[in-house]
């Protein structure tokens, strides 16, 4: 009788995002887990900042981070859509660039996806539906919370997102419509190069006429007038203060509880794409 072909052994995969936990969680497994493949899904919308830190993470794995959608990237699909932008309704830029991408890249093969989900948080990650994919949680499972995260990025000396020195808080496109107004005063102010493509994409659909903005109610011409920039920047810190103050007549079980920035969205949108955002 012929030999019975050799079952494929199952694949892992640890998918980056250029944010502080997938970096983190590299780090951390990079001598725990053999045959670990790193990828990243590549809008060409990125900061600069992000492809720097993704640089920095792959000289230290010593293993290459391998870049998706390196031809097909997000004006392709922004074309396809008629020039209709996304926003937390219409998010076919998670779907298009971020989900099948990956389910592309993983095929049919049996895949453990590790994701960084903290011990700390209270929400849920991207779940393929693919019977083929299994999500691995390992901070969860190792009860690593946010200053465990913090500290292996320190010690391999990689540090947080390069990104954040300027008040960004979260990975992803430049122009990512879950930015807080603040965000998108602070990208005026550090890339006014890419704050001007991101308005150039504010334009009428051409199916309907509407006129689609990336930040809630309000275009990008009307949000960088100087007087508007001016007053945000003056409620963000308003906010600041009122959440310093909460915290200084907080009892420190109530300070350890709360989440770990207090810089509070403007909006009452979602907290955004978690796919991105890993």
């Amino acid at each position: 009788m012929p030999d019975t072909p050799e079952e494929k052994p199952a694949r892992h995969i640890l998918s980056l995002s250029g944010g502080k936990d997938s970096a983190a969680l590299a780090i951390y497994l990079r001598d725990r887990v053999e045959n670990m493949e790193y990828m990243f899904s590549d809008t060409q919308k990125e900061l600069p900042e992000t492809y720097e830190y993704l640089d920095r993470i792959e000289a230290y794995l010593g293993k290459p981070i391998v870049r998706l959608n390196a031809l097909v990237g997000f004006d392709h699909w922004y074309e396809m859509y008629g020039g209709m932008i996304p926003s937390n309704h219409r998010r076919w830029c998670t779907r298009a660039l971020k989900l099948k991408p990956f389910e592309d890249y993983v095929g049919e093969d049996q895949v453990f996806n590790y994701v960084g989900l903290r011990a700390d948080e209270d929400r849920q990650g991207y779940i393929s539906h693919k019977p083929n994919i299994t999500p691995v949680y390992p901070f969860r499972e190792h009860g690593l919370k946010l200053k465990d995260i913090e500290g292996i990025l320190r010690d391999s000396g990689i540090g947080m997102p390069p990104y954040t020195k300027w008040g960004r808080t979260r990975s992803g496109c430049y122009f990512c419509f879950y930015q807080q107004k603040i965000e998108w005063v602070r990208l005026k102010e550090t890339h006014p190069g890419l704050y001007e493509q991101a308005k150039a994409y504010e334009r009428p659909y051409e199916k309907t006429g509407n006129f689609f903005t990336w930040s809630n109610g309000e275009s990008l011409a009307e949000l960088e007038q100087p007087i508007r920039m001016e007053q945000i920047k003056r409620e963000h810190a308003i906010r600041i203060e009122r959440n310093l103050q909460r915290r200084e007549n907080a009892t420190l079980l109530e300070v350890f509880g709360e989440h770990e920035s207090v810089d509070q969205p403007d909006d009452d949108e979602d907290q955004g794409c978690l796919v991105c955002q890993l």
